[in-house]
């Protein structure tokens, strides 16, 4: 009888610490919590922005290194979400610039993309846009070599393609 008594006790004590062993999540329902987790978005590298200057550009007045701001002309969107709205500010630095020059060469200048910044997010973007004046090298042919090109002028709201330069979450 002392042992069924025992067995009996035991039996009870199992049962109540069942339901607390049920409350806790097995190592399965965990990993499946964890998997159903919304993951973070990301922006994938290569994705196009459009970007219109904000102010003229000339080649006869800018410098190398200097920074300009464009703005984003439409909404770059990724699954539904708009990542970078349209009026988002990017930056573009001059690596490359000449004047006009005698003999019908035009001014030439470009801009490389550095970044564009968004909803507190910056994402890097590659791709250089080079602008152009027009030449005169049939003037400078018929009869002067003191004939010049024209200065390259970027003007506001002219649009240029850049793109994301690397996946980035937002």
């Amino acid at each position: 009888m002392f042992v069924s008594i025992l067995t009996l006790a035991a039996a009870a004590a199992a049962q109540t610490a069942a339901p607390e062993a049920a409350a806790q999540p097995s190592p399965m329902q965990t990993m499946a919590v964890a998997q159903a987790a919304p993951a973070a978005r990301a922006l994938a590298g290569g994705t196009q922005v459009s970007l219109a200057a904000v102010q003229e550009l000339s080649s006869k007045h800018i410098k190398l290194g200097e920074h300009y701001k464009f703005t984003v002309v439409n909404d770059v969107v990724d699954h539904g979400v708009v990542v970078i709205p349209r009026g988002s500010i990017a930056d573009g630095v001059v690596t490359m610039k000449t004047g006009r020059a005698i003999g019908g060469k035009s001014g030439k200048f470009d801009i490389t993309f550095a970044s564009v910044t968004a909803n507190g997010v910056t994402f890097p973007l590659m791709g250089t846009h080079r602008q152009e004046g027009k030449g005169n090298t049939v003037g400078a042919l018929l009869g002067s070599i003191w004939i010049s090109g024209t200065s390259a002028v970027m003007l506001p709201g002219q649009i240029v393609t850049a793109m994301v330069k690397e996946q980035t979450a937002y």
